[in-house]
């Protein structure tokens, strides 16, 4: 199950799921780009990556299109800390909104049985902005990618 919560009085995104692989194949599918564009995102939307360099001091973007109805988004950012299998520190921005910048740490953290816990901290500039992105439907995104990711996790077993 994924949780989504907005923390409250701070313009913060919390968002937690429990995977059942370990921390270093989870990792690996959230910064090698041919694992990425597989479970990214909704399931109607397919990921493109322009520009992918993850590592400290590396940048990214990505355009996510649906063919269904011209739909396309572009999405940048710099990798700030990339430590494997432990963290990554970055930077999100999206075309809809190029003043607006996110900053994310993604932890990967060991449990039992093999498993990991992946914890998303995203810090945005307001409040107001945190419960617009949380109105977005950046649910669907969330929820739906991390159902591929374990998808893809299962068949790499």
């Amino acid at each position: 199950m994924t949780e989504i919560e907005a923390v409250p009085d701070l313009p913060v995104i919390r968002i937690v799921r429990e995977f059942e692989a370990p921390p270093e194949r989870v990792f690996r599918a959230f910064v090698d780009p041919d694992l990425f564009t597989q479970w990214c995102g909704p399931r109607s939307i397919d990921t493109t990556i322009d520009v992918w360099d993850a590592r400290t001091g590396g940048e990214w973007r990505y355009t996510a299109r649906r063919a269904s109805d011209d739909f396309r988004m572009g999405f940048w950012g710099s990798f700030h800390e990339v430590r494997p299998a432990e963290r990554i520190v970055q930077t999100w921005s999206y075309d809809g909104a190029p003043d607006g910048v996110s900053l994310e740490t993604t932890t990967f953290e060991p449990l039992d049985g093999g498993r990991c816990r992946v914890v998303a901290t995203s810090v945005v500039e307001s409040i107001e902005i945190r419960d617009q992105t949380l109105r977005s439907g950046m649910d669907v995104g969330v929820r739906e990618g991390y159902e591929q990711l374990d998808e893809l996790l299962e068949g790499e077993s």
